[in-house]
């Protein structure tokens, strides 16, 4: 797979089918979490949105990947007593947002003030679900963190949402583990799993769950 810094819609196209290809050998679980392509309606509802209030459109990258995948729903897991593992937070950032719930992050309050700063980004990843308030971002400037406690918008980490999953995808089949940092990727229940092995967020799963590297 080629190296792509600056992504298009073609290139998160490629590197998402080699990502969710790899979900469906090693990690069937979490690739059934993945919901049906957002539809034409739905991305063109988020745009508007953006336009009408923000003044930017939807990136590219984010209309590809969203066209793939519209999110993403967490899967039962039967061994999974204590509810530990979410199947869909397949990703180091957590889970994919679908594009209606992006929008609605992103949009200040009707005459209310912009907590982003009027960065022109969109929220795609969180582990954050319960009323998310941190996460990933995606747009033209690259993707980074959100912060809507501390900092609203750090500086990107990677150019584009097609570098990061390249990342992602990297780490999973040439290592090393730590390449996007402690949080290393492993297998637990059918689920692919970032986790720190020093400082495990995971309790009672952790043990039945094994690094991939």
């Amino acid at each position: 797979m080629a190296d792509h810094q600056n992504g298009t819609a073609e290139s998160v196209t490629e590197v998402w089918y080699a990502l969710t290809n790899w979900l469906a050998a090693h990690a069937p679980v979490s690739h059934a979490s993945l919901l049906p392509p957002a539809t034409d309606d739905e991305l063109a509802a988020v745009d508007a949105g953006l336009r009408d209030r923000l003044g930017y459109g939807l990136p590219a990258e984010l209309a590809a990947l969203w066209r793939l995948c519209g999110g993403v729903r967490h899967q039962v897991i039967e061994a999974d007593e204590e509810g530990e593992v979410g199947s869909g937070a397949f990703l180091p950032g957590g889970v994919l947002f679908a594009p209606s719930e992006a929008l609605g992050l992103r949009l200040p309050a009707e005459g209310g003030h912009d907590g982003w700063g009027g960065a022109r980004v969109v929220p795609w990843l969180t582990r954050d679900e319960a009323g998310p308030l941190q996460g990933h971002y995606a747009g033209d400037i690259g993707v980074g963190r959100w912060n809507l406690v501390d900092e609203p918008v750090s500086e990107p980490a990677y150019p584009s949402a097609t570098a990061y999953l390249e990342a992602v995808h990297r780490t999973l089949t040439e290592g090393p583990a730590g390449l996007m940092g402690s949080d290393v990727p492993g297998l637990v229940w059918g689920c692919l799993v970032w986790d720190d092995p020093e400082n495990p967020g995971l309790d009672e799963a952790f043990e039945h769950w094994a690094p991939v590297h």
